[in-house]
């Protein structure tokens, strides 16, 4: 049997729901953030995150620098906070209008039904991403209904 191709796995994966995230990190002129779906929990005891990102991704960069981030899981409303952060504008333009507080040093969107705010662990390698773990150092939550990535398409949970 051959291995798959990067777009035969990007097929595939497709088909596995995944919840919709936005990761924030300090910046020096605004806070920076990208979507991801490359989130987990990575431990409970200590408490810890997991999160893959784009080698080439400015997001990366201001983890790198500020030792910090935090994981927005967004509402089924938020698939306009997921196209703006997942863009490639300045990280000004993607803040434009977007409610924030600053947790744990840590910009931290209002309207995420979870965020988890974390100081920086590791740096991976992870191929064509870097895996960034992180300890947890504060948290929230909120009710309401995911928003799901499923097909190339953004869905709120049925």
């Amino acid at each position: 049997m051959a291995t798959p191709t990067p777009d035969e796995l990007r097929r595939a994966m497709a088909l596995v729901p995944t919840p919709v995230t936005v990761v924030t990190a300090p910046g020096d002129a605004a806070p920076a953030g990208a979507t991801a779906n490359a989130v987990a929990s990575l431990s409970l005891d200590p408490p810890m995150m997991l999160v893959c990102l784009d080698r080439g991704s400015r997001t990366l960069d201001a983890v790198r620098e500020a030792g910090r981030f935090a994981v927005n899981v967004l509402g089924a409303d938020g698939a306009e906070h997921a196209r703006g952060f997942a863009s490639t504008a300045p990280h000004a333009a993607k803040w434009e209008g977007v409610a924030w507080a600053e947790r744990a040093e840590t910009p931290v969107l209002d309207e995420a039904l979870v965020w988890v705010a974390c100081e920086l662990r590791d740096l991976l390698d992870g191929g064509d991403h870097v895996i960034v773990t992180g300890t947890v150092l504060e948290l929230g939550a909120r009710e309401g209904a995911p928003l799901l990535f499923h097909a190339g398409e953004y869905r709120p949970l049925a």
